[in-house]
């Protein structure tokens, strides 16, 4: 597992958990609960750039048969 899955996976955590003990109070903090938010969406973010699209496959196979039907 590399650093930035890593990371990746501690901010998701980390933020989750964080979420969790804000929303558990009887009085909400909606400060900490807003910051455990940002740090579980922050961490999604990340993760999800590094998923390439299915729609790209589709199109460098179009694009490869095209150019083997010109030659």
């Amino acid at each position: 597992m590399n650093i930035s899955r890593l990371i990746n996976f501690i901010c998701i955590v980390v933020g989750g958990a964080v979420a969790f003990y804000a929303q558990a109070q009887q009085e909400q903090n909606t400060y900490i609960l807003m910051g455990g938010i940002v740090l579980l969406v922050f961490g999604i973010y990340r993760t999800s750039r590094n998923i390439p699209s299915k729609f790209d496959k589709e199109e460098a196979s179009f694009i490869k048969t095209e150019r083997e039907d010109e030659v």
